[in-house]
């Protein structure tokens, strides 16, 4: 997996940079190419020289090389780096470096870089324990991963300071298989294909204020679209409102109801090779919606009643109408999860569901990771580890891959 692949490693300011010589030489030894790029602080715990020497290229430190004993000088370094990569890992990934690629500074040649890439990035973080378990920290990890960053967490174990907790930099095997991991999934298999997904909760509107939705964040949708995209598919996202930024080279359109949603899918699906249906899409829709808010003082103390019509089923008629397309369908569900997903992937003569329970740990709402069964209408089940929602999404698309060739 490997051998002749261009592999980028970014050095910052902590302790465990220590390792990464062996790191490089692992990489090497494996047949790949690798050039270094470091950050000022990183000098404080391992040489250039070092790093240099085993991965046979010259290394870069400072933002602007060539201006003292550093080695590109072309004005553009970081363009033709971030275009020569097949892969970059940044190891060990700081606290300080999480917080400048979630917020898009580029004050060092790492952050600088990372900002330029036009390949996978794997982060690495190692940091004491309080730190990787800060609030800010944390907020920082996630909003990485919604931008298409690979986070490999930390081990747990004795640290430098003596603490004991999460914070240490995984072995060398394991970030090595953590490469080949992100390499595999980063083929462009889905190249030439157009894929939709379907993201978010539809909001639908009882008055100007208030509304009737649910819970989903969009994160898994998002995530599938991100996937695709990177597997060099050209994507079209159709979300509901969430607090989520558009991933890189996805045309996203915005919903709110979900006969907006209907509509809008209804319009995109003809070209479609696939569609994902990710998106929590009301059932019901109030049969009328008031004009001006509702006042408290209308309902008299008596308690006050919403009558609701069904809304309608995109799912049912696309699953009616397709005959190209592969048809992924999802179901929610807190009891007789693979009776009554099976049910809804037979009546709506779906390719795939995905099946999960949002009572189960790692598989809830607004959260970063999910517990997967995908279930194929030959009536096969596949229930998956817990894993983030990036990885969930990579095999649900391994297996839509296979359906479309």
């Amino acid at each position: 997996m490997l051998k002749n692949k261009h592999i980028i490693v970014g050095v910052t300011g902590g302790i465990a940079a220590y390792k990464i010589p062996m790191l490089v030489r692992e990489f090497r030894k494996a047949g790949a190419g690798v050039k270094v790029v470091m950050s000022e602080a990183a000098k404080e715990f391992v040489s250039p020289l070092t790093l240099s020497t085993l991965s046979n290229n010259d290394v870069i430190i400072g933002t602007f090389p060539g201006t003292r004993s550093n080695v590109l000088d072309a004005k553009t370094w970081h363009i033709n780096l971030g275009q020569w990569g097949d892969v970059m890992v940044i190891a060990p990934a700081t606290a300080n470096v999480l917080a400048k690629l979630a917020h898009g500074y580029s004050d060092d040649a790492v952050s600088t870089l990372a900002l330029a890439l036009r390949c996978p990035l794997l982060l690495s973080p190692s940091m004491d324990v309080d730190m990787w378990e800060h609030p800010a920290t944390q907020e920082n990890v996630t909003r990485l991963r919604e931008m298409g960053c690979i986070v490999l967490p930390p081990e747990g174990g004795e640290l430098a300071s003596g603490l004991v907790g999460a914070g240490r930099l995984p072995e060398i095997a394991e970030i090595l298989r953590s490469v080949e991991r992100v390499l595999d999934s980063a083929r462009l298999d889905l190249k030439g294909r157009n894929i939709l997904v379907t993201a978010g909760p539809t909001y639908e509107p009882i008055d100007p204020v208030r509304f009737i939705g649910n819970r989903s964040s969009g994160k898994m949708g998002f995530a599938l679209a991100n996937a695709s995209a990177q597997r060099g598919a050209s994507v079209t996202l159709v979300t509901g409102r969430v607090h989520l930024p558009t991933p890189k080279h996805v045309k996203r359109i915005d919903v709110e109801t979900a006969e907006q949603m209907y509509r809008a899918v209804m319009r995109q699906q003809k070209k479609a090779d696939a569609i994902i249906m990710s998106a929590a899409v009301a059932d019901f829709t109030p049969v009328t919606t008031s004009v001006k808010k509702i006042k408290k003082f209308q309902a008299d103390g008596r308690a006050m009643s919403i009558e609701l019509k069904k809304t309608r089923d995109v799912l049912q008629e696309l699953g009616a109408k397709n005959s190209r397309s592969v048809l992924v369908g999802f179901a929610l569900e807190t009891d007789h999860g693979v009776e009554n997903a099976t049910r809804k992937l037979k009546e709506k003569k779906l390719d795939l569901i995905v099946l999960n329970n949002p009572r189960e740990e790692g598989a809830g709402f607004d959260v970063d990771t999910n517990v997967v069964t995908i279930i194929s209408k030959n009536g096969r089940v596949e229930k998956l580890k817990k894993m983030p929602k990036y990885d969930a999404a990579q095999e649900i698309l391994n297996r839509v891959a296979r359906l479309m060739k």
